[in-house]
């Protein structure tokens, strides 16, 4: 059954009006059809089922033919036992609304099971019957599925009552996705009959809705239900708004379509000549849809400096429906090939699919009169998942997740990957109000993004997430280990907003071989985290981070204290040994990065400490040129530090694209760290990049100059000495083999 998104679940037209609620399909000739229900029941040997239950076995009948229908029938008689007495706040016996509910999910096409629990959802919670009587009646899944949408009670949990009947419902999501279809069915007959309810009740579960139910129906891609919801919320909320828009829209329905429609014959046509078997339908946009094209009407001024109105077609969009994902790019080679494609409209979504299993090609045209038109082109198959999401993946269990009719089709019925995230971060949530407050961030996002890295895993990020949060999505170790990223083959800052498709390497620090902590995330990265499991990360490392290895020093006994002011210098303390002054501070020049086996000299500076130069280093022969004496100091490889040793290296290469991204995949693949990258601006057609870098131990280094100098375009790799000041040298007039040196 195709269900228009501009169309209720019932098939009328959809209506939103604060003083009225809409019938459930069946309501109309109850009477009649019962009679006539009854008739064919004895004519077709059939169970009998309850009058009231005929015009929901009907839809049911449509999608699962073979479908328990004495099952439904118990199921029906004990709920209806069981609410007998009851009243809603609309005056109806209480039976109307888990009837409702189970014709909203048969309709949307759901199993027997899922309406057996959906008849049952609100028994354990408002009647006397035990979820081990409904487990001895009708099984445990149909107990677990009825378990699942029940409230908690808030004599039990007060306050936080609804924070943790969300939890708790998420948490059952995970091992079965049809308690939240349930629950958003629920949900929407509620919002249907919200007229009944005081006015601050309505804003608050209008508020919650959209804040957590509309989010959670647009990830698990019930996109009917969704956009009924988000109908309701919008003529709850914002009466005036809706108003407008529904008078456009009633305006638009009273006069002849003079762009859509004609559109769409022209286009059947053409798909008809070119042997394209296809049906070409008008899909009309619901009211927030519509509301949200006024909005960036307004926001777009027109030739003549206004606002623009709305355009016949901003209140449609064509929906092309073909039998074979080949036929959908041969839909698509007809529209750019008779129309003129808007550039930067067409959006694949046949071979990559969005999060929530939504298949489509997006394009738009221009017709000969100026107007605009989206079109939408998918098979069968995709135009049912897109618009009853996990509903039409059926049963979720693992056997009928393994059944796979098309390699073409890529749809998932297994845990979406939001849901697992999901659940991974609410777990170090156990503060309801912190819970409530995440989640609603969490799903404020209604999209995601796909980031590739250069590995070739595939991350899904919420749209806006940073390289941060991409860090630890790899991973808690690999996101505190991170000390910079490439993104799209340049080094990027930790705080870039990742885009759909981007190409990603996380560079993360080289730990000492005989283990250790990471230097951790800093306390800003707070601020560029948008995804709940990185600032969880972060927040715990920052509240207890754990124990480093014990410094490295040279001088007194390990077991003597340091003086406070005297552990930041202790904590970078180099292998080095000073004749003659034991326990001297060593501080290695970074002007000149020595490291073993380099011949070395020491200075003394102020404070009492030695600096340690190559020899050779401008800075060096300055220092000893003003009259202080050179210090004999040797290696003590023994004593090597614990954050590795610090290098500074220049390449000279021919300029050319990718130059950096394959200079820091070099790196990075010799298990090197990088600290600092600066590139100059070329000159002639030769560029030169500098990397400080920190080596696990100093044989590394060779190895690393030489996978440098296999780059393509690279013809020197150099240690440079820079001169006093810290400006780099001349660049020297011509490069030489004999140049490539280490030491």
């Amino acid at each position: 059954m195709t269900i228009e998104a501009g169309q209720s679940l019932t098939g009328q037209p959809t209506t939103v009006r604060q003083g009225g609620a809409r019938r459930p399909l069946g309501e109309l000739g109850r009477a009649a059809l019962g009679r006539a229900g009854r008739a064919a029941l004895l004519a077709t040997g059939r169970p009998l089922v309850p009058d009231a239950l005929e015009p929901l076995v009907r839809v049911h009948r449509l999608h699962h033919p073979q479908g328990d229908l004495g099952l439904l029938a118990r199921a029906y008689r004990l709920a209806e036992a069981s609410h007998r007495g009851q009243k809603r706040k609309s005056g109806e016996p209480y039976i109307t609304h888990p009837l409702a509910v189970t014709m909203i999910l048969a309709q949307l096409g759901a199993g027997t099971t899922t309406l057996v629990a959906s008849l049952l959802h609100d028994t354990v919670e408002d009647t006397e019957l035990t979820l081990e009587q409904v487990g001895a009646g009708f099984g445990p899944e149909v107990a677990y599925l009825v378990d699942g949408v029940t409230k908690l009670e808030k004599v039990d949990f007060g306050a936080a009552a609804e924070a943790e009947t969300f939890r708790k419902m998420l948490v059952a999501t995970g091992d079965d996705v049809r308690v939240m279809v349930i629950k958003l069915a629920d949900r929407l007959h509620n919002m249907r009959t919200i007229r009944h309810m005081k006015p601050a009740s309505q804003v608050r579960i209008a508020k919650v809705t959209r804040d957590v139910l509309i989010p959670l129906a647009e990830r698990l891609g019930i996109h009917v239900l969704k956009a009924e919801l988000e109908d309701i919320v919008f003529a709850t909320l914002h009466p005036e708004e809706h108003a407008r828009a529904r008078t456009l829209m009633a305006g638009h329905e009273a006069a002849p379509d003079t762009v859509l429609e004609p559109f769409a014959r022209q286009l059947a046509r053409q798909l008809a000549e070119a042997g394209v078997a296809a049906e070409v339908t008008v899909r009309p946009r619901h009211c927030v849809s519509l509301h949200r094209v006024l909005l960036k009407r307004t926001g777009a001024p027109g030739p003549d400096g206004r606002p623009q109105g709305p355009r016949p077609a901003d209140f449609g969009r064509l929906l092309v429906v073909v039998e074979e994902n080949a036929d959908c790019y041969a839909v698509l080679g007809e529209l750019h090939t008779c129309w003129t494609p808007l550039p930067g409209e067409f959006k694949d979504f046949v071979a990559a699919p969005k999060f929530n299993l939504y298949q489509s090609l997006h394009t738009a045209v221009a017709l000969s009169g100026g107007a605009v038109v989206e079109v939408l082109v998918r098979t069968r198959r995709m135009h049912e998942v897109a618009e009853t999401g996990v509903v039409a993946l059926g049963d979720p269990s693992p056997a009928a997740a393994a059944q796979d009719t098309d390699e073409l089709d890529r749809t998932d019925p297994a845990r979406p990957g939001w849901l697992s995230r999901l659940l991974e971060w609410q777990q170090e949530t156990p503060d309801p109000d912190a819970f409530w407050s995440t989640l609603t961030a969490d799903l404020a996002g209604d999209r995601e993004i796909t980031v590739v890295t250069e590995s070739g895993e595939t991350l899904q990020l919420r749209a806006g997430a940073t390289c941060v949060d991409a860090a630890y999505l790899l991973g808690e170790e690999t996101g505190h280990r991170c000390i910079g990223v490439r993104v799209n083959g340049r080094l990027s800052a930790l705080s870039t907003v990742l885009e759909d498709g981007d190409l990603l390497a996380v560079l993360t620090e080289t730990l000492p071989a005989g283990g250790g902590q990471p230097s951790g995330p800093a306390p800003e990265w707070l601020a560029h985290a948008r995804t709940p499991a990185a600032r969880l990360a972060i927040e715990r490392w920052l509240a207890d981070p754990p124990a480093r290895l014990p410094a490295v020093r040279t001088g007194p006994a390990a077991a003597q204290p340091a003086p406070p002011g005297r552990r930041t210098a202790e904590r970078r303390s180099a292998p080095v040994a000073v004749a003659g002054r034991p326990g001297a501070t060593v501080r290695l020049a970074r002007c000149c990065t020595p490291v073993p086996p380099d011949e070395v000299a020491g200075y003394p500076i102020r404070g009492g400490a030695v600096a340690v130069h190559r020899t050779g280093c401008p800075a060096g022969e300055r220092m000893r040129a003003d009259g202080r004496a050179a210090l004999e100091v040797h290696w003590q490889p023994q004593d090597a530090p614990a954050a590795g040793h610090r290098v500074t290296l220049r390449a000279e290469a021919l300029n050319r694209p990718r130059l950096l991204a394959d200079l820091t995949a070099a790196i990075s693949a010799a298990g090197v760290g990088i600290v600092s990258a600066e590139v100059e601006p070329p000159q002639e057609s030769r560029v030169r990049h500098t990397y400080t870098v920190e080596l696990p131990e100093p044989a590394a280094l060779p190895g690393l100059m030489r996978a440098m100098l296999r780059v393509s375009g690279v013809y020197d790799v150099d240690r440079p000495h820079a001169p006093e000041g810290g400006q780099a040298p001349p660049r020297p007039a011509t490069a030489r083999p004999s140049d490539r040196k280490w030491g």
